[in-house]
């Protein structure tokens, strides 16, 4: 696998070793010793997967009591993921950084505790997958406007037609 930097020192995008031939592709999605030795020390305790339609847009998501790092990757399909770090003793609080995750590249994106998290699908549908190192909590769950104008994130969708949860639209900004 290959480490791609990314605009955040602690945020890795991973790119595993694919092998393909005429039956398709296989690779390792996930081995315990390949990403420690990548620098990833946690525990991965629980696995989700979304099944989401095009112009649906998640997030931005994350959790203040019982925070967790996540490993994401894009199983079926295309989105754009993005992140915003919310650390607010950081010198890049508020910045966002965003890459297409899908079932070609196959890349995977490493995100700690301290960030945002949310995507959009690009494709009919995606199924998106995430490792994390705890257990959700819902009653530490927040997050930030997806269209915050301080953060300014850059979709590559009309958010105007964006297909959103009810919670997605109620969130504060992140300078609230």
């Amino acid at each position: 696998m290959q480490i791609k930097p990314t605009l955040f020192p602690e945020v890795l995008l991973i790119q595993p070793k694919v092998f393909e031939d005429s039956r398709g592709f296989f690779y390792e999605s996930f081995n315990q010793v390949n990403y420690k030795e990548a620098g990833i020390h946690k525990n991965f305790v629980q696995d989700n997967i979304s099944r989401s339609i095009k112009n649906t847009l998640r997030g931005m998501h994350y959790q203040i009591e019982k925070p967790q790092a996540k490993l994401v990757s894009v199983i079926t399909g295309e989105v754009f993921d993005v992140i915003i770090d919310i650390r607010k003793n950081s010198p890049s609080f508020g910045k966002w950084f965003g890459q297409i995750l899908n079932d070609t590249n196959h890349y995977q994106l490493y995100i700690p505790e301290g960030f945002a998290h949310g995507f959009c699908v690009l494709s009919d549908i995606a199924d998106f997958m995430y490792k994390c190192t705890d257990y959700y909590y819902p009653k530490g769950e927040r997050g930030i406007r997806f269209d915050d104008p301080d953060v300014n994130i850059q979709w590559p969708i009309d958010i105007k037609h964006a297909i959103l949860s009810e919670k997605d639209t109620l969130y504060p900004r992140l300078k609230s």
